[in-house]
């Protein structure tokens, strides 16, 4: 399972999202990011990285969230 984090300035880094793959997880960022300046990224409205500024992602759980607490492969007809 591969682990999906937003974080924005000030704010730690949150789990939004698991994906089965990392090639699902990397396909969905790309179509999630409607612009990348300087770092910070905006992201499509409904997805889980909405409101984020930045993200990052893992094999393994970086912070104590529950993963199923979050959407597992969420895809652009979920929104």
């Amino acid at each position: 399972m591969y682990y999906l984090y937003g974080a924005k300035p000030g704010v730690e880094r949150k789990l939004v999202a698991t994906f089965g793959s990392e090639q699902q997880l990397l396909a969905y960022v790309h179509w999630a990011t409607l612009s990348a300046i300087d770092g910070l990224h905006k992201f499509e409205q409904g997805s889980p990285l909405a409101g984020y500024g930045r993200w990052s992602y893992s094999d393994k759980p970086l912070t104590e969230e529950d993963p199923t607490s979050v959407e597992h492969n969420p895809s652009p007809s979920m929104l």
